[in-house]
């Protein structure tokens, strides 16, 4: 008879998955080297998500889009196509969590972060439809609106 496992922590507040290690040595080289401009210029900038911004300035409803790899699941995708999908940002404690999904919502993903200084996200993303799957991530919280991101092979932007 299956026994459940009861020993299992899971820091990030949506039960799901959590992203693991998300500040190991993979993350912090990323991390050293990825830049955010945050500028008028960025791809991120013009406004392409219709959310309502709550009253706290992160948590809350958001959209999300990421690009940089094509989704074997998805029919004729490519790596340049934005994929785009609901997402949902909270915070616990000192950590940050974005889940978001694509694919109207047959996929899903998580990104657990730290905060480094005012505006600097940085950790590292799973997929939670496919968990091998996981990639160091940095992100620029631009204001209550916008959070620019983006991992190795491309992008992975909030917007509301």
């Amino acid at each position: 008879m299956p026994q459940a496992i009861t020993h299992l922590v899971i820091r990030n507040p949506f039960g799901t998955m959590d992203a693991p290690s998300p500040d190991d040595y993979e993350v912090m080289a990323y991390a050293a080297t990825a830049t955010l401009p945050g500028g008028a210029a960025d791809g991120n900038a013009p406004a392409w998500a219709a959310i309502a911004a709550p009253s706290d300035p992160l948590e809350g409803i958001w959209a999300s889009r990421w690009n940089g790899g094509a989704d074997p699941t998805i029919a004729g995708d490519t790596a340049e196509t934005w994929k785009q999908g609901r997402a949902e940002v909270r915070i616990t404690g000192s950590r940050i969590y974005l889940r978001f999904d694509w694919d109207n919502g047959r996929r899903h993903g998580l990104i657990e972060a730290a905060r480094e200084g005012a505006d600097r996200l940085v950790g590292k993303y799973v997929n939670l439809t496919t968990p091998a799957i996981t990639r160091p991530w940095v992100g620029r919280v631009i204001d209550a609106n916008r959070i620019d991101g983006c991992f190795p092979d491309g992008r992975l932007d909030f917007r509301r």
